[in-house]
């Protein structure tokens, strides 16, 4: 018996349901299916799949066992590939979407360096903060913001999404500088409109921040909410007032003295970034120069 073909058949028998099916992906006779699946489970002493005649399930040894098959043709498949990857050229187009504001200010600025090493690739960046179906809108990769619901996709963490309080000079000499992030309850206060799914949707009035006392909660007064976060920052510029904005959109702000960062002392939240991607898709040279390309440039800080 042939251990990894016969392991493969009966991954197969479990993604397709049924022997027959099975047996049209292998290219194989139903018979020579189920030959497999026998062979394999007198050499393993357990019985893998309860069948009948109307329907199959895998029995709980078999569950664990095709988790273990999975793991172990993959990494099969990924050591067959190794030399066929050293010599194959990442090319052809590539799909990823990313987040609006990482997209436009962090992601748009190191294209260049992705496009000069891989010549023979084509990038489409789709950016929205809409968490988009990969399979079923076409993408090859995402970068996702926030935590993660649970899938079947592969994840690469990349640097945390940190957020930083501010306000412009003018505000401050309007207001008062707040001394402490419990003054915020009797400033102005501009909040992003997350969508009611996100688990910051609740930031829109409550605001967190980690200091000597640990983390502290503030209730703010939103006399503005704005769905943009580039809105938000037009906004806290012209004195309209105080924002909590991510760290990389106003950057260039602080250094030229446009916002003040309030609280220095005080560590407000982040969010997690990660890239996204099916993991059968992950041998193809294209998405894995991509994905290798963004662990190195914003693997560490944004």
């Amino acid at each position: 018996m042939d251990l990894l073909e016969a392991m493969s058949v009966f991954v197969r028998v479990v993604e397709s349901g049924s022997l027959t099916a099975a047996a049209d992906r292998c290219a194989i006779s139903p018979t020579m299916v189920g030959n497999h699946l026998r062979a394999l489970e007198k050499h393993l002493g357990a019985t893998l799949l309860q069948r009948t005649t109307r329907r199959q399930r895998l029995t709980e040894f078999g569950a664990a066992y095709y988790d273990r098959c999975i793991e172990i043709l993959g990494l099969v498949a990924d050591a067959d590939s190794l030399a066929q990857r050293a010599q194959a050229e990442p090319r052809g187009r590539l799909r990823v979407t990313a987040p609006v504001t990482f997209g436009t200010e962090r992601l748009a600025a190191r294209l260049a360096e992705y496009l000069t090493a891989h010549p023979a690739v084509d990038l489409e960046i789709v950016l929205t903060d809409r968490v988009v179906d990969l399979l079923g809108d076409g993408f090859d990769a995402a970068i996702r913001l926030g935590a993660l619901e649970p899938s079947r996709l592969v994840a690469r963490r990349l640097a945390d999404y940190p957020m930083v309080v501010c306000a412009s000079p003018d505000y401050c000499r309007r207001r008062g500088t707040p001394a402490s992030p419990q003054d915020l309850g009797t400033h102005d206060c501009l909040a992003f409109a997350y969508a009611p799914s996100s688990e910051w949707s609740r930031m829109g009035n409550e605001w967190h921040a980690f200091g000597p006392e640990g983390e502290e909660t503030i209730v703010v007064r939103s006399r503005v909410v704005i769905n943009s976060a580039q809105g938000l920052r037009r906004a806290a510029v012209a004195s309209a007032g105080i924002a909590m904005l991510p760290t990389v959109l106003v950057f260039e702000d602080l250094r030229a003295g446009r916002l003040v960062h309030l609280f220095p002392e005080y560590r407000t939240p982040s969010r997690p970034l990660h890239v996204v991607f099916p993991g059968d898709r992950y041998r193809s040279p294209k998405l894995r120069s991509f994905v290798d390309f963004l662990m190195q440039t914003f693997g560490r800080e944004l």
